[in-house]
């Protein structure tokens, strides 16, 4: 991949020897185009930019541009150069290398980040993934007082055939009926973008369909309880039906009328009331909530009139059903997903049973076309059965970790990785480097630090503790995730869950400082506070970098973090106790006075971590594989089990990683040839609960003291016996 590197009229202090030998030292990073700086690449030098991007297409290569202020001008440019391919044929990447890392009062140090920067800009593209496709052919319902509905109306009539739902009483509506108007109160709206379905109630004797808006009942009625919105107050009206005699050829009003109810599909919502239909953060695509605010039906009014046509979102989330610990046989475990998702995207389906052969647990329905791609679920599973796929989780590890080289290779030290988003994000950090470049003098801004490498993604939530621990293993010193007011409060509040168990980790294993942490920023009004919180002191992190790659299992990425950091630990540790919520990894505790060794634990554990011992009545544990889900303890028939979150570590890890007995008891013995078979403690719960039914007395009760070989053979004999008798 060729580079240009421009200095922006000579605002940004760069180093191309020392990127140069940055990047040459970077698996996979190309120096080709580093070995000249440009000053004005956008203006007077706009041929060099023409020059490479014919030479790239004659040489098969693709052309990074360390520059997005001027992208657009770029990809003209690009467009008008004989010679040059298209940017479907060979795509033209470009990298922020100025307002994230030039424009700061730490410009002259931060020749380590933009290797960095530039370095992860030449990866290939991520994996592609599949899509989910949209169909709107225009029908938009509009809800809300009749003026208000019918302004939007107005607005959307020459792009969208539009219906309106009048909520309430007390507006106008117009003389001519330009649309169809119905009243009533929505009793129902679920769906998508062009699949929503409505239904509504109306109780209201005026029936808008048949009306005809000629005014004589509004003239007629001498309590005035009829108003230009053609629907009657009723607390106002009097009932003397003089509104419905001269309505007499219309038929349109009717006091004894049953409520009427009416359902329809449409394609796309605007939602005028003040009380919006969906209360989830992030309501369906094509649903739009304006409430009162003239300006946001303006805005929702703009987006309604492009969503029309054929529209494709990425599939962002894979869910693999074998590794769901959700539930197994009807009982439900873990539920953080279907508790995080703001969209109600995912649900549970517990009583799935044996769907497939060798099946006998459920899991959980993902709705692709109501999930929005926030991440948090993959986020939150504690066994990688959710996993974000924009990108996979091997892509954005090959991302850090090529950074983190990057940055080291150039004598970068302390690296934070500053996780943020596309869009408001980006907007954010944009707005943070001019302020710096203009506080030069007086320094009220600093900028990014140049120890700080800006991380966008799609969604803030879609990274989680996998990628953090790993990314510290890596030479990290800190990993910061900064929200913006994008983000649902539940997913603020996992992000924090999930940190608190990795400070947990890095702590409990000797590693000063803190690690991880939550930047919280709404606007450009917080600019000052960011820059401030970006200025915190380095956290210790390891002597020497891991060289391992993230794994598409979640569980195993963990697993060669966690086994790095007690490699490099300052103070090994053989346990360390975890906050309960949101641990992914910890021990279970018997109670041997309960547990009978029925085994019900084993059947239920979607991660084999339990299991029995068939010479032996014997429950035995792999702790590695537990991911503390519950759902052993919700199946134990005797209350006999408690999650412990912790991380077990001794014998330098491998503990953990094999097969112990947690639970055992004495056998109980075939009373006619002796074999073992149950557990004592079973064998006598049995008896007791059975020694006053009818049908376990006598010789069926001493039955029950026996193997299933004697059983069979005792109740055998005894047939003969009564056969004998009997001749």
């Amino acid at each position: 991949m060729k580079t240009l590197i421009c200095n922006c009229n000579q605002t940004l202090p760069l180093d191309a020897p020392a990127l140069q030998r940055a990047l040459e030292k970077t698996p996979g990073a190309s120096t080709d185009g580093l070995g000249f700086t440009h000053t004005l690449l956008c203006r007077r030098e706009a041929a060099y930019f023409q020059r490479a991007a014919k030479d790239t297409t004659t040489q098969g290569e693709e052309l990074l541009v360390a520059c997005t202020q001027e992208a657009r001008l770029f990809l003209e440019l690009n467009a008008e150069t004989e010679g040059a391919a298209g940017v479907q044929e060979r795509p033209i990447h470009f990298v922020n290398i100025r307002e994230t890392a030039g424009w700061s009062q730490e410009g002259r140090q931060a020749t380590p980040k933009i290797a960095a920067l530039l370095a992860a800009a030449q990866l290939p593209a991520a994996e592609p993934v599949s899509t989910v496709s949209y169909r709107s052919a225009g029908r938009c319902l509009v809800i809300g007082q009749a003026e208000a509905a019918e302004r939007a109306a107005t607005m959307l009539a020459d792009k969208l055939d539009v219906s309106l739902l009048l909520s309430s009483t007390g507006s106008a509506l117009g003389q001519t009926r330009s649309h169809a108007t119905y009243n009533g109160r929505l009793t129902r709206l679920q769906g998508w973008l062009g699949k929503f379905e409505a239904e509504w109630e109306s109780t209201n004797p005026i029936d808008l369909d048949l009306c005809t808006r000629c005014n004589a009942c509004i003239d007629i009625c001498p309590e005035g309880a009829i108003g230009l919105d053609y629907q009657i107050d009723l607390n106002a009206c009097k009932k003397h039906r003089e509104c419905v005699r001269v309505c007499d050829a219309a038929g349109a009003i009717d006091f004894t009328r049953e409520p009427l109810r009416h359902g329809e599909h449409f394609d796309l919502v605007l939602d005028l009331r003040s009380a919006p239909a969906f209360s989830q953060h992030q309501p369906p695509q094509g649903y739009l909530h304006a409430g009162g605010d003239e300006r946001a039906m303006v805005d929702a009014v703009f987006k309604l009139r492009e969503m029309v046509g054929e529209f494709d979102k990425p599939r962002f989330v894979r869910y693999e059903q074998k590794l769901c610990a959700h539930s197994r046989n009807e009982q439900v475990g873990c539920s953080a997903c279907i508790d995080v998702c703001s969209t109600t995207a995912i649900r549970s389906d517990a009583s799935r049973k044996g769907r497939a052969k060798g099946q006998a647990w459920g899991g959980v329905i993902v709705d692709p076309y109501l999930c929005v791609g926030c991440g948090a679920c993959s986020t939150v599973c504690p066994s990688g059965a959710m996993s974000f796929a924009y990108p996979g989780t091997v892509d954005m590890g090959r991302r850090l970790r090529t950074m983190l080289t990057a940055y080291a290779h150039a004598g970068g030290r302390n690296a934070a990785l500053l996780i943020h988003s596309q869009e408001a994000g980006t907007r954010l950090l944009d707005e943070l480097g001019r302020g710096a470049s203009l506080s030069r003098r007086d320094r009220s801004l600093q900028g990014l630090p140049a120890r700080v490498l800006p991380v966008a993604v799609w969604h803030t939530a879609s990274i989680g503790i996998d990628l953090w621990l790993s990314a510290i293993a890596q030479g990290a010193s800190q990993v910061w995730v900064m929200t913006t007011g994008e983000e649902a409060p539940e997913y603020r509040q996992a992000l924090q869950e999930q940190m608190d168990v990795a400070q947990a980790v890095l702590s409990g294993l000797g590693y000063s400082g803190q690690h991880l942490r939550l930047l919280e920023v709404r606007d450009a009004r917080d600019l000052h506070a960011l820059d401030a919180a970006l200025r915190a002191e380095p956290a210790q992190t390891v002597a020497r970098a891991a060289a391992f790659s993230a794994q598409a299992d979640k569980r195993a990425t963990l697993e060669l973090a966690v086994d790095h950091l007690l490699a490099q630990a300052p103070k090994p540790v053989d346990e360390l106790p975890l906050p309960a919520a949101g641990a992914p990894f910890g021990s279970l505790i018997v109670n041997a006075e309960k547990c009978t060794l029925c085994l019900s634990c084993v059947g239920a554990c979607p991660e084999a971590a339990l299991a029995d011992n068939p010479d032996a009545p014997q429950l035995r544990f792999v702790e590695k594989n537990c991911v503390q889900c519950g759902l052993c303890v919700t199946t134990c028939p005797e209350d006999a089990l408690t999650l412990q979150p912790r991380l077990w570590l001794a014998d330098g890890g491998k503990a953990r990683k094999q097969v112990r007995v947690i639970a055992e008891a004495e056998p109980w013995k075939c009373v006619k040839c002796g074999k073992p078979f149950g557990t004592l403690r079973a064998i006598e719960n049995m008896l007791s609960k059975l020694s006053g039914h009818s049908a376990f007395q006598g010789a069926a009760a001493e039955r029950l003291k026996m193997c299933s070989d004697c059983r069979v053979v005792d109740m055998f004999s005894a047939t003969n016996e009564v056969r004998i008798t009997d001749l």
